[in-house]
């Protein structure tokens, strides 16, 4: 899939990345179900490396997921609960990347993707959506288990009684992303283009902004934004920082931070701020100094994780620390949010700020990968959603003419038929309708046959690494 424009994000800029596409097919009380799972293999976030090429980063990514879908089907030979299951698959994945020297988020990404496509076959077993197979504990889900502190707790008193009608967006503002007209040259493609447009064309009221962590750039394009802000949603906006793990030590963005927050010219952002993503690096993001600076600044904003929420003791660790809490991802798995949230619930009184949960995506695309992180989101009770795949890719125009009416078909509301004749996303007043998210088996609810795409094995063998 190719970008409409150059997304730069953290030491990356991205123009183009293949979707994968994992399919289980099983067999529940002995009838067979298929289900799906996706995911955009994205440059440089995984692993934030910049001595590697994108050819090795995606086959790291590639080998991950193949050694997760050896794993998930071995663990499935003998009938079993999706828990148990879980538990095998999550526990041999991070033995194997201990050996292999792999990070876990990065392994995970393997978990994630066949716990996603499991769910979804689950769900449609069942024939209702994963909210409500969640709330009957028809996967035998313990969060004990997965954390002793929560012994007891259940994933029925964890997730919303009803999921979410709607969400807000939040538009993610890149690096590189054009502010004005005039900025760049127009983008002819039917589609908004620089952010006053998008504020314009969506009704945004929900911004994240990312930054370089240099206070001469930073400090000029903060106040453009501002000034756009203001002037674009005369009824309030709100707004997240994410800092892309720009600083190494946290009394650096301490510094950074409180320089720019006496600048008067930036007041209405810092008024209207509601968390400050990964400021810190992944590798001293967690480290004992963070709370020692913490400690000592009493005006700090709330600081969550992102990258460094790489598996079950990153988010326990970060809380200890004084963070107030972690982003979610599909990518980072649904049982692993699953035990966050009900951790933040039962700490929620020894969180400095609040315990927060966020919802993140770098550029996630439907019909399946976009839906079913909207789906989570929506059971979750995460009310504004960072989303941008509609944004940096040109809606679902990269998929068969029948798929993109089979979308539209059974999402109207969610999807609308852009007069160029391709489903795009329906962004009304700044937000999105679940309602056909929230009614189907696991987000996606429609037909998808994985046949009409290249296999993994021919894209390889076809040269489609360097492709990219």
């Amino acid at each position: 899939m190719r970008t409409r424009f150059p997304f730069q994000y953290g030491i990356a800029s991205m123009t183009a990345l293949p979707h994968l596409f994992v399919r289980v097919d099983l067999v529940v009380d002995g009838r067979p179900v298929s289900g799906l799972a996706s995911e955009g293999l994205p440059p440089k976030w995984f692993t934030k490396n910049p001595e590697t090429a994108y050819e090795q980063d995606l086959a790291e990514m590639l080998a991950v997921i193949q050694n997760a879908s050896r794993i998930a089907e071995n663990a499935a030979q003998q009938p079993q609960t999706y828990f148990s299951w879980w538990q095998s698959l999550y526990e041999e994945q991070s033995s194997w990347a201990r050996v292999r020297e792999q990070p876990a988020l990065l392994a995970h990404l393997g978990t994630s993707l066949m716990e996603r496509a499991v769910l979804d076959a689950l769900s449609k077993a069942a024939a209702m959506p994963l909210h409500q197979l969640l709330r009957r504990d028809g996967l035998g889900i313990d969060l004990g288990q997965v954390r002793p502190e929560l012994a007891g707790v259940t994933v029925a008193e964890t997730i919303l009684p009803e999921p979410l009608a709607s969400l807000e967006v939040r538009h993610t503002v890149g690096l590189a992303d054009p502010l004005r007209r005039g900025d760049v040259p127009p983008l002819d493609d039917g589609l908004p283009h620089v952010l006053e447009d998008c504020i314009r064309a969506y009704g945004l009221r929900v911004f994240k902004v990312k930054i370089s962590g240099n206070l001469a750039a930073d400090r000029p394009r903060l106040r453009e934004m501002a000034a756009l802000f203001v002037a674009g949603c005369p009824q309030g906006f709100r707004l997240t920082l994410d800092g892309n793990e720009q600083f190494r030590q946290l009394a650096d963005f301490r510094a950074y931070y409180d320089e720019l927050k006496a600048d008067a010219r930036l007041a209405p952002l810092f008024e209207n701020l509601l968390l400050v993503e990964q400021p810190l690096h992944r590798q001293h993001a967690l480290e004992d100094a963070v709370a020692t600076v913490l400690e000592a600044w009493p005006q700090a904003p709330s600081l969550i994780l992102d990258e460094a929420d790489a598996d079950l003791s990153s988010l326990p660790r970060a809380l200890d620390l004084g963070y107030s809490g972690t982003s979610h991802k599909n990518c980072k798995g649904i049982v692993k949010v699953l035990a966050n949230k009900a951790l933040l619930k039962a700490r929620a009184s020894r969180i400095r700020f609040g315990p927060i949960l966020s919802g993140e995506d770098l550029a996630n695309v439907g019909p399946v990968a976009l839906l079913q992180d909207l789906s989570i989101m929506a059971l979750l009770g995460i009310p504004h959603v960072e989303r941008n795949g509609h944004h940096y890719f040109r809606g679902l125009s990269m998929y068969s003419e029948p798929l993109q009416r089979a979308v539209l078909q059974a999402h109207a509301g969610l999807y609308r038929q852009h007069e160029a004749g391709f489903p795009t996303l329906d962004i009304r007043a700044g937000t999105l309708d679940l309602t056909t998210v929230n009614n189907a088996p696991f987000g996606c609810g429609v037909s998808l046959e994985t046949e009409d795409f290249i296999t993994l094995k021919t894209w390889i063998m076809s040269g489609g690494m360097a492709a990219l």
